[in-house]
């Protein structure tokens, strides 16, 4: 009789390292969006007082260090948990679950108000079409698109970028041409847009500031591609910091010269998503109108399907060390290599909530769990590069330290309404979390990093 041949498990699905450097900067810069600050332009234009600008920069003063200690943190743990391995790993397995809790509610309300933002901007294209139908066809396409799976997203990824490119070029020319007949107005006109003393007042330059910051949300997303990028610790690092800088400088420039079409004066409630629309129309009439809302449309879809992707593999991560349901959440679609499963919860997620949660709402409590996690990767990367590190090194020092204090401070300005609604959430997941580990004696979660050569 024959031996019959040993049998062998089939090895586990696992993702699929296919994501170059371009493809990373790519999926980042459409993810935030070239067009970045256009979509919330008037409800920072309007919380503070006209110095959209300012609220920019600082705002990317605060995620420029953000970007250092995430591209650092990459570089130890190349894991799609992103944040939430940081911290689970160098300070606490509890506050690292906490700060897996709190991205969860960014990463899942993101495709949300892009869901929102899609409706309310076609119908100014589509008027006689109802929000409930433009809502439930945007939240399926998203999520259809991503089951497809990461390759095909990066090449979707490419044309979004190229086309939004060649948008905010056409509009600088119509700017240049507005302005141009202006400069009668003097030094102080074009300084303006900086600081103007008849509007100005920190209260409202700090509530636009904790506004401000989700222009720069997505390069954190960048990290959750680690288990799918090519020599992760390299090119997690340089992806993070120049997709920042590249947001911050484009988008003080895009703001920038709205502000000086429009000046100071407050947009109407009921128009806050097109107000950047509303801008180029007085520059270059309806054409320029509608070339703008088609292109802040077609942004927030790539931004819908990019940080949809993003949640998916930050439940992924979570599910995968057990921090949230592994059965469902930690399981990967072996034909296209996907957390399947998370993205369709994603897209539900989207869906429902899109008829419950405005814009500028959506948005102020996106900001609450960003800014969460983005205080816990400054610590996380100031515990291992210089409270732990043998050679301590002032860079290490400054660098994690006002990033976390920056981002502190600005969340400290978000709403009372974001506050309150972000403290809820927290509450819900601490509660989970103290019943499955019986008051947290039994472990929490069990931290997965794979290695690099993951193929």
């Amino acid at each position: 009789m024959a031996n019959d041949p040993i049998q062998t498990a089939p090895s586990p699905a696992h993702l699929r390292r296919v994501l170059g450097l371009w493809d990373l900067i790519i999926i980042g810069i459409v993810i935030i969006q070239p067009i970045a600050p256009m979509g919330i332009y008037g409800v920072i234009s309007n919380e503070a007082r006209g110095h959209v600008v300012t609220t920019i920069l600082i705002a990317m003063v605060a995620m420029l260090f953000t970007a250092i200690s995430y591209g650092q943190m990459a570089r130890a743990y190349p894991s799609a948990g992103s944040a939430y391995t940081y911290v689970g790993k160098e300070i606490n397995v509890g506050l690292g679950y906490i700060t897996g809790w709190a991205i969860v509610m960014d990463y899942i309300l993101n495709p949300l108000i892009c869901t929102v933002i899609c409706a309310k901007l076609t119908q100014n294209i589509l008027p006689g079409v109802p929000y409930w139908l433009l809502a439930i066809g945007f939240a399926t396409a998203f999520t259809l698109l991503n089951i497809r799976g990461v390759k095909a997203s990066a090449r979707i990824n490419d044309v979004l970028a190229a086309g939004m490119s060649i948008v905010v070029v056409i509009f600088f020319v119509f700017v240049v041409r507005f302005v141009w007949g202006l400069h009668h107005y003097g030094v102080g006109f074009f300084s303006q847009p900086f600081y103007n003393p008849a509007t100005f007042s920190f209260s409202g330059v700090f509530r636009g500031t904790s506004i401000a910051v989700i222009t720069y949300i997505g390069f954190d997303a960048i990290s959750t591609f680690s288990e799918e990028v090519e020599n992760p610790r390299r090119n997690i690092m340089l992806a993070t910091v120049l997709v920042c800088v590249v947001t911050g400088v484009l988008s003080s420039l895009e703001v920038y010269a709205a502000q000086l079409v429009w000046g100071s004066k407050p947009f109407p409630a009921q128009m806050v998503e097109s107000a950047f629309p509303l801008v180029a129309q007085r520059v270059g009439g309806f054409f320029l109108f509608h070339l703008l809302n088609f292109t802040i449309l077609i942004a927030n879809i790539g931004s819908g399907m990019g940080s949809q992707l993003g949640a998916a593999r930050l439940l992924y991560g979570m599910g995968r060390s057990n921090g949230i349901p592994k059965k469902f959440f930690g399981a990967i679609e072996p034909k296209h290599r996907i957390p399947r499963n998370n993205v369709i919860f994603v897209g539900a997620i989207a869906l429902i909530g899109a008829f419950f949660i405005s814009y500028q709402r959506g948005a102020e409590l996106l900001n609450f769990g960003a800014l969460i996690a983005f205080m816990g990767v400054n610590a996380a990367a100031f515990i291992r590069y210089f409270w732990r590190a043998p050679v301590k090194r002032w860079t290490n020092f400054v660098s994690p330290l006002l990033g976390f204090v920056i981002c502190f401070f600005i969340w400290r300005n978000l709403s009372h309404y974001a506050l309150l609604l972000g403290a809820v959430w927290m509450a819900i997941g601490i509660t989970y979390g103290a019943i499955r580990t019986r008051g947290f004696k039994g472990e929490l979660v069990n931290f997965d990093v794979p290695a690099d050569d993951t193929v």
